[in-house]
């Protein structure tokens, strides 16, 4: 039985090209290793197919997601902007069905010295940020003038529902407390949610523990106390936000993975990261996100642990020899360009099967 899987590989713009191919080299070499063909489709999307086509997420790039295993994207975004609804991401969301962005926070120990923070605040920590990614006030309406502008922010409970269950399954898988965000102070749309994610945890996961926090607290408690946490549940702008900041953690916004999950259809693996464009072509982009990214399609696209581990691996393993992009050389090392570091990640794979 052929166990051939097709991923939808969507470069974007800036340097979501070049991390891109890193990270479909990266796993075309891990999945080879372990007998798992691919085929991977290459398709325009973001804003420079805009530019180019008067859209950013084209029909045979949707039938091409649509017929995928999943989908993995670079970035999106150029020093030629278009508004935020241009830019195709909201419309693939939709597609897909998307509604669970799943961004896990764990810190490379080789790359204590490029945070910040000193080594006992990050000794232990391993949580995951679960966003809400279908409805919030990204996807209310929005409206203004030179006067006056709104932007809408509505959730449904069944939105909240679904986002609740997807937090519980994952901290109970975990062994670890979920906490949901919230500003229910201010927000009636968090008024819902509290009030949502208190009955589904009391009827189908008395078994975890659930806390709930106020958005500027968690803002506060995850750079402080970022070891407490274990599964952080939140809203589609406050995800957004708080797992910017939280990449501090790992050494910035070049190290983090993200996953996005739905019903039925394929999903979806970006870095964290944004485009760009300011160094986009250089060859100085750090491709570690985007293989990450590719380590957790592997994970539960491809599923396949072992491809998702000896990912990791490989990129601990080019970690330690010293090899660093330069975002990541705060702490020393040798500084290399995206080539280079992908180069040591692949040899690293075939230095783990010899």
């Amino acid at each position: 039985m052929s166990t051939k899987k097709k991923i939808a590989v969507l470069p974007g713009d800036g340097i979501g090209v070049e991390v891109t191919a890193s990270a479909a080299r990266v796993l075309t070499a891990a999945c080879d290793a372990a007998g798992i063909e691919l085929q991977l489709d290459e398709y325009s999307f973001g804003t420079d197919c805009y530019h180019a086509n008067g859209t950013a997420f084209p029909d045979v790039t949707r039938e091409g997601c649509l017929a995928a295993d999943a989908v993995l994207l670079g970035a999106v975004g150029s020093a030629n902007p278009v508004n935020h609804d241009e830019l195709g991401l909201l419309d693939l969301r939709k597609a897909l069905g998307l509604y669970a962005n799943i961004r896990p926070i764990t810190p490379f120990a080789e790359l204590s010295g490029a945070t910040p923070f000193r080594p006992e605040i990050l000794d232990g920590v391993d949580f995951v940020i679960v966003r809400e990614l279908a409805e919030g006030l990204y996807f209310g309406d929005h409206a203004g003038d030179d006067e006056r502008a709104t932007d809408e922010c509505f959730y449904t409970r069944g939105a909240i529902e679904r986002i609740a269950r997807a937090a519980g399954a994952m901290a109970r898988e975990r062994g670890v407390k979920v906490t949901s965000v919230d500003k229910v102070n201010v927000l009636s749309t968090s008024k819902l949610w509290r009030a949502t994610f208190t009955d589904v945890f009391a009827s189908e996961f008395p078994d975890v523990e659930l806390e709930h926090m106020l958005v500027d607290a968690m803002a506060m408690i995850s750079i402080q106390r970022p070891a407490s946490l274990g599964v952080v549940a939140t809203s589609n702008m406050f995800g957004d936000i708080l797992s910017d900041e939280c990449s501090v953690l790992a050494g910035g916004l070049g190290m983090l993975p993200s996953g996005s999950f739905g019903a039925p259809g394929p999903s979806f693996y970006e870095p964290v990261h944004g485009s760009a464009p300011d160094i986009a072509g250089q060859g100085v982009a750090n491709p570690i996100g985007a293989i990450l990214s590719a380590a957790m399609l592997a994970e539960h696209s491809l599923g396949s642990i072992e491809v998702a581990q000896a990912i990791v691996k490989g990129v601990r393993g080019a970690l330690a020899s010293g090899l660093r992009t330069r975002d990541i050389a705060g702490g020393g090392g040798h500084v290399v360009g995206t080539e280079a570091f992908t180069q040591a990640v692949i040899e690293q794979l075939s230095a783990a099967r010899a």
